[in-house]
């Protein structure tokens, strides 16, 4: 825990150092200067961010990060994509290696303090997957026993409020969370529904439990900084006409989300 609090207040210091640099431009005419929107999403959260065979990125979140700079810059082609994890992705923000994060990740209290979000885009719920002969049938049946997080989300916490005698088993990526659900390492793993849904629909020995234990709003992040405030106004205006041309909800249903 105290390697946690130190990891957080680290970030906080280099995020609030970001926004004490002098630039001569913000973020917005940075992006119209150099003619290209940099994001960070995932690669191992499909159907939101993920690598096709080809191993081109595909996804929920790479369709809006093409949309938001066909709005800022013309064409669906000036975006470059920086392949993000739960545990690397407010790092490699805060460092400035991407401009934003549409990267599967949601807004809680904890990570306001030290980002700045978009309007969310999504609302996810975080549920246990188990495999398919499992008897469990709720949080509680797991009681003294191991369930899986990816580290960097936020079930860790919701665990240890809900369930305090359990065991946690952390991973970097959904993948290796899921083989090692599928090799008996654990009892079950606890992600958001719309990420563990991806492996319950192609494989019929895990199953998704029934209930829910959060609502996790999916936004678009930046660094909480002067310079992103422009930035984000540009964004959230781009989700709203999404939202209110119902474009939002063919891209759910493109990408079966909802």
């Amino acid at each position: 825990m105290k390697k946690i609090i130190l990891a957080f207040l680290f970030l906080c210091l280099l995020c609030s150092g970001c926004s004490k640099k002098e630039q001569q431009y913000d973020d917005l005419d940075r992006i119209y200067k150099d003619g290209k929107l940099v994001v960070g999403v995932r690669a191992d959260a499909f159907p939101f961010g993920y690598k096709d065979e080809k191993g081109n990125l595909q996804g929920f979140d790479v369709d809006l990060a093409k949309i938001i700079a066909a709005n800022l810059l013309g064409s669906d082609s000036k975006v470059e994509f920086v392949p993000v994890t739960a545990s690397n992705r407010i790092m490699k923000l805060c460092a400035g290696e991407v401009d934003m994060l549409i990267a599967a990740m949601s807004v809680t209290n904890q990570r306001r303090q030290i980002l700045d979000f978009s309007t969310p885009y999504y609302i996810a719920g975080q549920a246990i997957m188990v495999n398919s002969d499992s008897k469990a049938t709720s949080l509680k049946d797991f009681e003294n026993k191991k369930l899986i997080i990816v580290f960097g989300s936020t079930s860790e916490r919701n665990l240890r409020s809900n369930v305090p005698n359990i065991n946690v088993i952390g991973f970097k990526n959904y993948n290796d969370a899921y083989n090692a659900l599928k090799a008996r390492k654990a009892d079950g793993i606890i992600a958001d529904d719309s990420i563990l849904l991806n492996y319950a629909i192609k494989d019929k020995s895990v199953k998704i439990l029934k209930k829910r234990y959060s609502k996790e709003p999916y936004a678009v992040v930046f660094r909480k900084d002067e310079n992103s405030k422009r930035l984000l106004t540009q964004v959230n205006y781009i989700l709203s006409s999404l939202r209110n041309s119902r474009k939002l909800d063919r891209m759910y249903e493109k990408w079966q989300i909802k």
